[in-house]
């Protein structure tokens, strides 16, 4: 007779609610877009060359660089404050 193990079923139950996400804005012009770099290679210089894409080729007014201490810890408050009250949209990245 072969013993029988325990399922465990590891999916969470569903919201009743999801939270609103606000869509990206249809046009980029005059909007200030705002980067958080996490601090892995590469991302600054990707950072570096998006940002003037996003003013040269879409009309972007200005973009806010802020860069984590490092990819395993989350934005410092301070960070958050600044691109919240600065930023039409922002962009979280990844490098490597």
């Amino acid at each position: 007779m072969s013993e029988l193990g325990v399922i465990i079923d590891p999916s969470a139950p569903a919201r009743a609610s999801v939270p609103a996400v606000e869509r990206m804005p249809a046009d980029l012009r005059g909007k200030v877009v705002g980067f958080i770099d996490n601090s892995k290679n590469n991302f600054n210089v990707l950072v570096e060359e998006m940002s003037d894409l996003l003013v040269r080729e879409y009309g972007v007014a200005r973009v806010v660089k802020q860069r984590k201490r490092a990819a395993s810890v989350p934005a410092t408050d301070e960070i958050l404050r600044e691109i919240r009250d600065n930023c039409d949209l922002v962009i979280a990245g990844s490098g490597d």
